[in-house]
């Protein structure tokens, strides 16, 4: 997917800093949504969720992978990411998502546990 012919705003848009929430499916499909700060790569449609290995989010995405939707909102504007995530252990996948984070938001807490839940975006909504 190419993330570039979003436009400008839509670019801009998920470089400001705002909270997203991030939705998965639990067990028999009810939908489990938290808060969470995300980063997005338009050059490769990647966004990266980073958070605790233990945490529920994590789980349920666990090994294999799971579908996934992304949602940022400012007033009226919005926009959903939907696609695939996987959790990535690699050092240096941490690294990098946490180097993306620090500079939207703000360098996170250390936590040794940390992953990295790497969503490939297949699907783009929104009103930006």
């Amino acid at each position: 997917m190419n993330l570039a012919e979003q436009g400008d705003a839509f670019a801009a848009f998920w470089q400001e800093r705002h909270l997203c929430t991030l939705s998965t499916a639990r067990p028999g499909g009810p939908p489990h949504a938290v808060p969470v700060g995300a980063t997005l790569d338009l050059t490769t449609a990647t966004a990266r969720v980073i958070t605790s290995g233990s945490s529920v989010k994590a789980r349920l995405i666990g090994e294999s992978g799971a579908p996934v939707a992304l949602t940022q909102v400012d007033g009226r504007r919005w926009s959903t990411l939907e696609g695939w995530a996987v959790v990535r252990t690699e050092p240096e996948q941490v690294a990098d998502a946490e180097r993306r984070y620090a500079a939207r938001y703000k360098p996170p807490r250390p936590n040794p546990s940390r992953v990295v839940l790497e969503i490939q975006v297949t699907r783009v909504l929104g009103n930006v």
